[in-house]
């Protein structure tokens, strides 16, 4: 968790009374109304959702996080839309909005912006996937970090470890650029995946070296302004954070519109891990542009040869994907994305308990988002929080259609 530095930090009455005449003005303006929001919505009384309620509901009951909202649809449609709880655990604080809420979207950051940024250059054959890292990124040299991939980064075979704490080891973004630059590998590289931050930092780097542009101001203007994805932002303007799901406390009082990541804080907000900030219908957007392989609702985006290769599994990396996870069938513990999605599906998930998957045989997603950091009441909120989300997935699969074994890997 950060040390967060907070000119003036909300209290949760506070948040309640400004977020709500926030709500109010922006609600007038449609924001909040999926269908006026460019996406069309089929009613919800076609369908019972009432178990996909059922198990929203039971986090909140149980603790593990004040509010969420919920995003289901198609490639063209979104089935189901609703915010649940409220924003703070007091009862006066607002309830989340599919279209207005933003929330922290921690490691979704991964996919949304950086592997998004990754797959434009690579569509436009401004990169190469298995070029080394050092071409672009001069600084990552030495030992065997000659040898590490594009790819490896992005299906995490790189061998750089899990996490280090820059944040309490470096006291600049450009001296934690040198520690990450600087960090030796944990494994040789290609020998096998484990999922680490680190890779992700430097892909957000690599963006800025090979475009000249910040990763924010590149793939705000090369991703999400062609998906409309207009409320999907780094470092939100404090005009805005009544609008955003606190996901962090500053001495006992709510912090909302600062990523809930002591990395992200320390690389200035904007990181290739962590720092993106973005709405339920936002993320519905970009679930449809990889349903209809790279299509945007007006027209194509990214070609769908090249959606394909980044859904290419290699041996050597598990159940990940190039930036995506995918159910692991190998595990003891449930998966997060449940027992009954197709063996095509992928997704990520969040620490502030945020989770996308996307489905493409059943022609379906799912957008979760909650803000399980903010003062989870009880332990062990990660491990509850992964059991809920495998039964709100296999609800939601109950809910629109026969779904797949995927251990038996039938659909």
């Amino acid at each position: 968790m950060a040390d967060f530095l907070i000119v003036k930090p909300m209290n949760d009455k506070d948040l309640g009374r400004v977020t709500r005449t926030a709500a109010w003005r922006v609600a007038r303006l449609a924001v909040v109304s999926i269908s006026l929001a460019g996406l069309p919505a089929v009613r919800a009384s076609a369908q019972s959702f009432a178990t996909v309620d059922a198990a929203v509901n039971r986090g909140i009951s149980h603790g593990l996080y004040p509010g969420a909202v919920v995003v289901i649809g198609r490639r063209d449609t979104v089935l189901y839309a609703r915010g649940y709880g409220h924003l703070t655990w007091h009862p006066s604080s607002p309830r989340p909005e599919p279209g207005l809420t933003l929330w922290d979207l921690a490691s979704l950051t991964k996919v949304v912006a950086t592997t998004s940024a990754i797959m434009v250059l690579s569509d436009r054959q401004l990169l190469d996937l298995d070029a080394p890292v050092s071409r672009y990124l001069p600084r990552f040299t030495g030992g065997e970090r000659g040898a590490v991939t594009v790819r490896m980064l992005l299906d995490h075979t790189s061998g750089l470890p899990a996490w280090r704490p820059f944040y309490r080891l470096a006291p600049s973004r450009d001296s934690a650029l040198a520690l990450l630059y600087s960090t030796p590998l944990d494994r040789p590289p290609a020998d096998s995946a484990v999922y680490s931050d680190l890779n992700a930092m430097l892909l957000g780097e690599l963006v800025r070296a090979l475009t000249g542009d910040s990763l924010d101001d590149f793939v705000t203007r090369e991703v999400f302004e062609p998906l409309s994805m207009r409320r999907t932002m780094f470092r939100p303007p404090r005009s805005m954070w009544a609008e955003v799901a606190p996901s962090g406390t500053y001495r006992g009082r709510p912090v909302a519109g600062i990523p809930s990541d002591g990395n992200a804080e320390r690389l200035g907000g904007v990181a290739g891990h962590a720092g993106l900030f973005s709405s339920g219908t936002d993320l519905a957007r970009y679930a449809q542009a990889w349903l209809r392989e790279g299509r945007a609702a007006n027209g194509p985006f990214i070609q769908a040869s090249t959606v394909q290769r980044f859904l290419q599994r290699n041996p050597a990396s598990g159940s990940r994907l190039l930036g995506w996870d995918t159910p692991d069938t190998t595990l003891q513990e449930p998966s997060v994305f449940g027992s009954m999605l197709s063996p095509s599906a992928y997704g990520h998930t969040g620490w502030t308990g945020t989770e996308i998957w996307i489905d493409p045989a059943q022609d379906l997603f799912l957008v979760f988002l909650t803000n399980r950091s903010y003062r989870p009441r009880g332990r062990h909120s990660i491990e509850r929080l992964r059991e809920l989300r495998a039964g709100l997935s296999d609800a939601v699969v109950s809910a629109t259609g026969p779904g797949c074994a995927v251990r038996a890997s039938t659909c």
